[in-house]
């Protein structure tokens, strides 16, 4: 019933969120003498964050239509390549005939949607050829579909880096470090030849007991019952994966927002002040993330319960227990495949050391083909984002990936 509460409260906002909409356009138009007084601004600033905060964010674009290479500035296209029924394989194709190294960005299926690394995608196009891993909303996936795990996301991976081909470059952003060094260990098993030259692990829960952070904590406190009792709902009937088991967005979102209510609380205060102030570019800078940050897709039930037990709560993959359907995980298979580990030093969702377990597991890769960078006072997102990952964190990677392009080194 915690879904259609959720939809029937929408519902019951919704008349009010376009009253304050129409009023907002009343108190800031400039044939109204009262838009230019202190009181006709506070209104139409508190419409604005009223209509702001009741609203339902949808999908958000990538919007990279261009970029810039050698100095010049060359069209971007974005094209379905694969189309899966949880996920679409998206290039960013670039209008330049260049022998760069091809990439695979695999975005994490953690609650936002893949345009999260929209800044990670712009960075990296003037020098790679990118696709990434676009997960669709699970509730808009119908229940004919089947259902979707860790294991199917696992497959997933195999099934894009096959269609990519060999010398790919693997970059996992967060969450999917898991599958996509599970992913790396079969396919080096099976002495593959689309395994991929290199893999890059960006602040990725290979191993959560490594100072635990308090997302680690919660998982370890509850167990799998109470887990799947509390936070699973059924996709409403007005969806097309209507009766589908999720795990909705909107409640990662509340569990995201209230590890730093303070700040969320604070940064709307702000908005409301700069909208009164008439500071627009402010107010745009603000806009610009939370229409990012608060568009949120649902999470099919089992692939968030087996991720779950699988790494936060049995750490299977560290202890070499993981299990692929009916295969045995072995991190150890992996001699082809250069690894590069990167953690943020504030990162407060990732504990400092998680990812750079992968480094240990992974015992038969040569050292020339293992690097480490722990980033000092970069956070979570500033890993994979901002202006830190573009001037000093994006640069490594680079280098990174070329120094191991089979390609290039021909």
């Amino acid at each position: 019933m915690l879904y259609q509460f959720y939809e029937f409260q929408h519902s019951v906002w919704s008349p009010f969120r376009h009253a304050a909409e129409k009023m907002e356009e009343v108190f800031r138009s400039p044939f109204m003498p009262v838009s230019y007084t202190p009181m006709g601004r506070a209104i139409a600033a508190s419409c604005h964050l009223f209509e702001r905060v009741t609203r339902r964010y949808i999908k958000p674009e990538f919007g990279l239509h261009k970029t810039t290479i050698d100095g010049k500035e060359v069209a971007v296209e974005e094209e379905v390549v694969l189309h899966k029924p949880f996920c679409e394989l998206l290039h960013f194709k670039r209008d330049a005939k260049r022998n760069d190294p091809r990439v695979l960005l695999v975005a994490p299926m953690s609650g936002h949607y893949a345009t999260l690394l929209r800044g990670t995608v712009e960075a990296l196009l003037p020098d790679h050829d990118v696709y990434i891993t676009d997960w669709i909303n699970a509730r808009d996936v119908c229940t004919s579909h089947g259902s979707f795990n860790l294991d199917d996301y696992i497959e997933y991976i195999m099934y894009f880096l096959h269609h990519l081909g060999p010398n790919t470059h693997v970059i996992a952003v967060c969450q999917p470090s898991v599958p996509v060094l599970a992913a790396v260990s079969l396919m080096s098993e099976d002495d593959d030849y689309c395994v991929p030259s290199s893999m890059t692990l960006m602040g990725g829960p290979i191993d959560t007991r490594v100072n635990p952070t308090e997302v680690n904590k919660l998982a370890e406190e509850k167990d799998i019952e109470w887990f799947e009792k509390s936070v699973i709902a059924q996709v409403p009937v007005n969806y097309p994966g209507f009766m589908r088991n999720v795990y909705p967005g909107f409640m990662q979102l509340t569990g995201f927002m209230s590890m730093n209510l303070d700040r969320h609380v604070g940064a709307h205060l702000d908005l409301y002040n700069h909208l009164i102030e008439g500071d627009g570019d402010s107010a745009d800078q603000h806009h610009l993330f939370y229409d990012e940050y608060l568009s949120v897709m649902d999470l099919p039930a089992e692939f968030y319960l087996q991720t779950l037990k699988t790494v936060f709560m049995d750490h299977a993959l560290p202890l070499d227990d993981m299990n692929w359907r009916d295969r045995k995980v072995h991190p150890s298979a992996i001699k082809k495949t250069a690894l590069f580990t990167l953690e943020g030093e504030k990162d407060d969702i990732t504990g400092n050391g998680q990812t750079e377990a992968a480094q240990t597991i992974c015992t038969h890769i040569p050292q020339d083909m293992k690097k480490h960078t722990l980033h000092p006072n970069v956070g979570h997102y500033g890993i994979f984002n901002g202006r830190r990952w573009r001037t000093e964190i994006k640069p490594m990677v680079a280098e990174f990936i070329r120094q191991h392009d089979k390609e290039l080194k021909k």
